[in-house]
């Protein structure tokens, strides 16, 4: 009897030792996700202005990209790759602490979690192959070098930003099954609101409303990242 008791006591230890890696997994993730936001954000309104701005024509385009190339692939790197790889960590921390209290739902904001990570890394890496062609084809053709990124660009921001409807319904559904206790209140309410105006970018004429997104992300990230590492269960 006593052996048993022991033996029930190791498992419930090496079970509660593995819930707290994985919410440790997660907060780490969390913080740095909302970091590889900043640092795109950086970017975006310094280096890549011109880019920004939209006032580049398709071949000026290519032609920034050739003088600008391993800032744009590290660029890339870091806001797509890097980020799509630490959401699906902070995804399955997330799935793991909520899982308990809406079993089904859970599953379904996880699924949302991971279909998102795969939609930006593969945006990143299409960016980045797609960078790489088009800077060859520029020494060739440099107007149908422009015209093949027009393409191009338009893929990439269609798996990772045109719209973000995927990571603002992942979000809003996590926040919502938090509201049973797995999560702080206000955390959750910061969530549903951030995550909703994620899903209105479905909508062409608010498409605007991304900056809500995009902004409101970094606070969330971060405050869920240090909310995971300091409330292990």
């Amino acid at each position: 009897m006593a052996t048993l008791t022991q033996t029930k006591k190791a498992t419930f230890a090496t079970s509660e030792s593995r819930r707290n890696s994985i919410q440790q997994i997660g907060g780490l993730s969390g913080i740095i996700a909302g970091l590889t936001f900043i640092f795109g954000f950086a970017m975006f309104v310094t280096v890549f202005e011109p880019l920004a701005s939209g006032t580049l024509s398709p071949t000026e385009t290519v032609e920034f990209l050739r003088d600008n190339q391993s800032l744009f692939y590290v660029w890339n790197l870091v806001i797509y790759v890097l980020f799509g790889i630490v959401q699906a960590g902070l995804t399955l921390a997330l799935y793991d602490r909520l899982k308990a209290d809406r079993p089904a739902t859970a599953q379904i904001a996880a699924t949302l979690g991971l279909i998102w990570s795969g939609l930006v890394i593969a945006s990143g890496m299409v960016a980045n192959v797609g960078a790489s062609a088009v800077i060859e084809m520029y020494a060739v053709d440099a107007t149908q070098a422009g015209t093949v990124w027009t393409a191009i660009g338009s893929v990439a921001n269609g798996l990772g930003g045109g719209n973000e409807i995927v990571g603002g319904l992942w979000l809003a559904l996590a926040s919502w099954i938090g509201f049973r206790g797995a999560l702080p209140k206000t955390l959750n309410g910061f969530g549903m609101i951030v995550g909703l105006a994620g899903v209105v970018t479905l909508v062409p004429m608010l498409s605007d409303v991304g900056a809500i997104f995009g902004l409101g992300i970094i606070v969330w990230y971060i405050w869920c990242g240090i909310t995971l590492l300091r409330n292990q269960i």
